[in-house]
């Protein structure tokens, strides 16, 4: 039962809920004290923590799933447990099932918004892994899925939509999408050859990386954006300041002749980044209450 416990979370790349979840957990804070003047309750993030495992666990599900064939394909993917064998496609397609249901369930533990918003963000998480057949947009439908996450605690907490949460989805959009071109240069060449879209594939990768940089200058702007629409001060500044330096560093460590520290670029600055603008967000707004 361990180990088959940790083959899903395996499958799902567990470790990889560090870039949504503190995005989802600031939308949900910086919504509340916007929004009703206050921080949320536990019980709404309990709600949201459970509402974000089921929704990514059901997209990195039916993603595993529905690339199970080019993953077997793929050298840097053949040892997913779908193509390696260690996980049945019916016991995938179960958990995908139940992931969508705790979605579901904690919805409607929140308020009527976040239930009538599901079908959107499931028709969302069914996109994205396809879009790689018809379009090398795909890392910006990755990034608004992904980007779902503050919206979804927005809403979540709230029951609204304004336009400070749509700058927040806006931002995170771009920065997932950026970081996501980075990290598929590792896969340029087999997508050309398996006929699959994406922008390293269409315009190489020097290209590739100058689109990621000014995915991420839309970013720093946004959260610029982001702090003259809210209640949020000098704290929060200074975690923007340091994202703004890792991101800068992530681009640095990168380039069309050098990939080998993509891994780095990819999962540490970007996973540091999240958890340090939610972390100074946090205090901005405890210290400002």
């Amino acid at each position: 039962m361990f180990k088959k416990t940790a083959i899903f979370l395996q499958m799902i790349k567990f470790e990889h809920t560090v870039f949504a979840l503190p995005f989802a957990f600031m939308g949900a804070l910086l919504g509340s004290v916007s929004v009703n003047g206050h921080l949320p309750s536990w019980a709404q993030i309990g709600w949201v923590l459970l509402a974000m495992f089921g929704a990514r666990s059901a997209a990195m599900g039916l993603n595993r799933l529905i690339d199970r064939v080019s993953d077997k394909k793929n050298p840097r993917t053949a040892g997913r447990a779908i193509p390696a064998g260690l996980l049945r496609i019916s016991e995938v397609v179960v958990f995908i099932v139940v992931s969508f249901i705790l979605l579901f369930w904690a919805a409607s533990q929140l308020n009527p918004l976040s239930v009538k918003l599901l079908p959107i963000a499931v028709f969302m998480l069914v996109l994205y892994s396809y879009t790689k057949r018809f379009t090398w947009l795909c890392h910006v439908v990755l990034g608004m899925t992904i980007a779902l996450a503050p919206l979804g605690g927005w809403v979540a907490v709230t029951g609204t939509v304004n336009g400070s949460a749509l700058v927040f989805f806006v931002t995170i959009t771009f920065w997932v999408a950026g970081f996501d071109i980075i990290y598929a240069c590792q896969d340029m060449e087999f997508d050309r050859k398996e006929g699959l879209f994406s922008i390293p594939a269409r315009f190489g990768v020097a290209t590739s990386l100058k689109i990621a940089r000014a995915f991420h200058i839309i970013t720093a702007l946004g959260f610029i954006a982001l702090f003259l629409m809210t209640h949020l001060g000098w704290w929060y500044i200074t975690g923007m300041v340091i994202a703004y330096l890792i991101l800068f560093y992530e681009h640095t460590i990168v380039s069309p002749k050098d990939l080998s520290r993509l891994q780095t670029a990819f999962f540490l600055m970007n996973g540091v980044l999240s958890i340090v603008v939610f972390s100074f967000t946090l205090i901005d707004l405890l210290v400002n209450r």
